[in-house]
């Protein structure tokens, strides 16, 4: 008989986050708790199925890999440079303020120079998936607030690169921090030359000739692969493999395979992240946190108030209006998902004890679960303010694209169709998958990109939330169905205008969800019917109206026409 503890184990992490985080979610509390309350469940710290430890601690170590990946992806040098007054003026100030503020107050309450640098850099940044989650739900990340929060997240994420890269050269006791600063600050220049060079001339290169073959499942094994393999190459050079997943990410930042290699990848992040926040979990001690509830809730507090603070502070100094400082300010008060990793990293390298890392642990994660409530707080207090001096000016500090036109195809008829939108002054994204098509759009600057959009996952990355319509062109009708299921169950209340080949197909097309068809050869042969007519001497008027009238009789009767018959 094979042993079956191994699978026992992996059994008991799915069937706990299958029951926990469902939970959490529906009372709209971030999943990330929802995932540490499993692993706790698990722990050797709470009666009931004690899970080893060993495997999940090996396999979520590539959950922040792939999170670090992602992050990469979404910070193309286009979207950078549009957000850069907000990304590099406000979320420097905030990181460097917060860093210094906190870092002190850790140093006087007796901590270690080294653990008073870690513990202020990870307490100055915010949680990325709660504070977007919590914008995509509420509709703002459009907003002004919105859009300076994301700002401010961005240039967090990336700070959390150079931190991670440090904690090794901290854990030395020979080591001083400006020296180990500069280490850091040179191996991380190093590595993003090299990774860009290698980009440039192997990884784009390679794309181009995965994606001509036009097999789904060999594209998403080169994902991995550059993944994989790249933060491999900064782990042999001394720095993290978050490091490289971050720098590999940005690397195809500005690709043409940004929206499938993001959708591709996505499954796994939120797996093995999923399955990193439940080793967190099952290491919390539950009676030591209770012991210590007092500290806990102290820290917590100080630590909510204490960053609003200074954010609000920061944001009126940039100019902001005080309601829009304020939404800012307290949205963004909480610790983030990355404090997990820093904790458990300086932990092993024993910058941090073990009694000072749950400490932080517990208050981040109180931090985190309170901050729904927060917001909406927040949300009242604008309110308020606005309410009494009048709104603040709408604003949008970003190059991405909202109440653009989606569209499926970029072939002859998807290329026609994005002419007239940019005629009409009206954006677009198109996604394709024909590579030398979409490499010559991008050759021009133009905004089309390789993917499928029948993914929900792609349509996703490619913003459908902000669209104003989707056009679907494709030429294959099978692909078309399903193209039309799926931006109609991502986005059902969308405008969805979608091309047949005929009336057949046409139906099929309504069937699945399309809120407008246009049959080709219908509309092929009524525009002869009218030339011919027009040639005959008939009147133009009266062509129109026969037309019009025509094709309102041939609608009528697919309307009236049974499935089967049509099939």
């Amino acid at each position: 008989m094979h042993d079956t503890t191994l699978l026992l184990d992996v059994l008991f992490l799915l069937l706990s986050a299958i029951v926990v985080v469902p939970v959490f979610q529906a009372l709209r509390v971030p999943a990330v708790l929802g995932y540490l309350v499993a692993g706790m469940a698990l722990g050797p710290h709470t009666p009931g199925p004690v899970v080893d430890l060993e495997l999940p601690q090996v396999l979520s170590e590539f959950g922040v890999v792939f999170l670090l990946f992602a992050i990469g992806l979404e910070l193309p040098m286009s979207r950078l440079r549009a957000m850069r007054r907000y990304i590099f003026g406000l979320g420097l100030l905030q990181v460097a303020l917060t860093s210094a503020v906190l870092g002190g107050a850790a140093y006087l309450l007796g901590l270690s120079p080294e653990a008073s640098l870690v513990v202020g850099g990870m307490l100055a940044f915010s949680s990325t998936a709660t504070v977007l989650k919590l914008l995509v739900e509420r509709g703002e990340t459009v907003a002004r607030f919105g859009r300076i929060s994301v700002a401010v997240l961005i240039f967090q994420d990336l700070a959390v690169v150079p931190l991670l890269t440090l904690l090794p050269l901290l854990a030395d006791p020979s080591a001083s921090i400006p020296l180990a600063l500069a280490i850091a600050t040179g191996k991380a220049v190093l590595a993003i030359l090299v990774i860009m060079l290698l980009g440039r001339f192997v990884v784009r290169p390679a794309y181009r000739f995965i994606a001509s073959a036009g097999n789904p499942e060999l594209f998403t094994a080169t994902n991995l692969f550059v993944v994989l393999s790249v933060g491999w190459l900064t782990a042999q050079a001394g720095m993290s493999m978050a490091l490289g997943a971050f720098l590999a990410g940005m690397l195809l930042a500005d690709t043409a395979y940004r929206h499938q290699v993001e959708a591709d990848i996505e499954p796994f992040r939120g797996l093995l992240l999923g399955l990193f926040f439940m080793t967190v979990g099952m290491t919390l001690d539950l009676p030591a946190m209770a012991r210590e509830a007092e500290t806990i809730a102290a820290l917590t507090g100080a630590l909510l108030v204490g960053k609003s603070l200074l954010l609000v502070l920061l944001c009126r100094l940039s100019g902001l209006g005080l309601a829009t400082s304020i939404r800012v300010g307290l949205i963004l008060s909480q610790g983030s998902e990355f404090a997990f990793v820093l904790i458990g990293t300086a932990t092993s390298l024993s910058v941090l004890n073990a009694s000072t890392g749950l400490l932080l642990s517990s208050s981040v994660a109180l931090s985190m679960a309170v901050t729904p409530l927060i917001a909406a707080l927040a949300h009242r207090i604008a309110h308020s303010i606005e309410a009494r001096n009048g709104a603040e000016s709408f604003g949008i500090a970003s190059s991405d694209a909202t109440r653009h036109v989606l569209i499926a195809g970029y072939g002859r008829v998807g290329k026609a169709v994005a002419r007239l939108l940019t005629a009409n002054n009206i954006p677009y994204v198109a996604l394709d998958l024909e590579p030398t098509r979409v490499a010559a759009a991008r050759a021009q600057g133009l905004p089309v990109f390789y993917g499928d959009a029948s993914h929900a996952n792609v349509l996703r990355t490619a913003g459908i939330e902000r669209a104003s319509a989707v056009v679907i062109t494709l030429n294959r009708p099978d692909q078309a169905q399903r193209t039309v299921e799926a931006v109609h169950n991502t986005a059902p209340k969308l405008p969805l205008i979608a091309r047949a080949h005929d009336l057949t197909q046409s139906q099929r097309l309504t069937d699945s969800g399309a809120s407008a068809v246009v049959p080709e050869a219908m509309e092929a042969s009524l525009q002869l019917a009218g030339l011919v007519l027009l040639s005959a001497g008939v009147d133009a008027d009266h062509v129109d109206e026969s037309l019009k009238a025509h094709r309102a009789d041939d609608y009528a009767a697919l309307a009236e026409r049974p499935v089967a018959e049509a099939n």
